[in-house]
């Protein structure tokens, strides 16, 4: 995408924030063509983004460079050094705020307030910025003012006791549920939201995220089951969690893994025909076999062990010419290097 045809050519803004979700979700406003300001307070003083240092290598510290995970989500941002403790470092912002069109924070709610710089003095500077504030809790919630991190969002949102095994063991993600999903991808949304709502009236919005209610907003399907059931759907035992022999992971001969997508009835029956088994065709979901029964749970344990007996390389080959949603369930190194994603 040339930079004439960017959407974002001409938007400027200010990034306050620090580790991932907040510069994830500038870096996204750049690659669509934003000019991002990145600022950072005086690094002898603490004030500098922690991601700097995050698994910083030998040969960064040889090189007097930041991590590569900081390189990576700062990568074409301007960086600027500006001690917003310091009366003239606020009056500096401030300048900066009066032409820009989105200032992006990531401060515990009050931070910006004690500051000078809360959403009264900005909007007073520049009544068509966008403020957008990225919090673990929300700027008013009664756990506004409480720590947290990644686990501790998906946690409360009731989201990483459904990511358990049937007997109830947590699986913790090593993917940031509530940092990119509640955190990067809903800021970026309401930005944007609000920059067409700021073209169209002229006046600039308040953003605020939380990341573990934005978690909650999207916990639709469970919280479906909730209300129709009375009760949350016990791990391994939905029709999506495990319950159902159509829809899940499954161990092969070699110690890895196959991923089971095949959720619709034509899916499944294809499935059951590439490995001949046809007596299973219309034990289905849809054909009564409710998820997380007796019956649905020895099928699935059928189903297992003949997946368990042949290595994962000939379960691919088998699938690759049968359009049923099994996939191998890849390492990321694999990933990087398949046609999928390395074209």
């Amino acid at each position: 995408m040339t930079p004439a045809k960017s959407p974002l050519a001409g938007i400027r803004v200010i990034d306050l924030t620090r580790l991932l979700p907040g510069p994830l979700a500038t870096l996204r406003l750049a690659e669509m063509g934003a000019e991002v300001i990145k600022i950072e307070g005086p690094a002898d003083q603490g004030q500098d983004d922690g991601a700097r240092h995050m698994g910083r290598s030998r040969a960064d510290l040889a090189a007097g460079r930041p991590s590569l995970t900081f390189r990576l989500l700062n990568e074409g941002k301007q960086l600027q050094e500006i001690d917003l403790r310091a009366s003239a470092g606020r009056d500096a912002l401030l300048a900066m705020a009066r032409d820009a069109d989105v200032l992006i924070e990531g401060f515990r709610p009050g931070v910006m307030q004690r500051l000078g710089l809360g959403w009264e003095a900005l909007h007073a500077a520049n009544p068509r910025l966008v403020v957008c504030a990225i919090s673990g809790y929300g700027q008013a919630s009664p756990w506004s003012q409480r720590a947290g991190h990644d686990i501790n969002y998906i946690a409360m949102a009731g989201v990483l006791q459904q990511i358990a095994t049937p007997d109830g063991e947590i699986a913790v993600p090593n993917f940031q549920i509530g940092d990119l999903l509640g955190g990067t991808q809903a800021a970026l949304s309401g930005v944007l939201a609000a920059l067409v709502a700021t073209q169209r009236t002229g006046a600039g919005r308040f953003v605020d995220i939380s990341m573990a209610h934005e978690v909650l907003r999207h916990h639709v399907l469970a919280r479906a089951t909730l209300a129709a059931l009375g009760r949350v759907p016990p791990p391994g035992h939905d029709l999506l969690s495990g319950g159902a022999p159509c829809y899940g992971a499954y161990r092969t001969a070699d110690g890895r893994h196959l991923a089971v997508g095949a959720l619709e009835l034509k899916f499944w029956q294809l499935l059951c025909s590439a490995i001949d088994r046809p007596q299973w065709a219309d034990r289905h979901w849809s054909r009564g076999e409710a998820p997380g029964t007796q019956a649905a749970l020895a099928l699935r344990k059928e189903l297992a062990a003949v997946f368990e007996a042949l290595p994962l390389a000939h379960w691919v080959t088998l699938f690759d010419s049968v359009d049923c949603c099994v996939t191998p369930v890849l390492r990321l190194d694999e990933t990087l290097v398949h046609p999928l994603f390395a074209g």
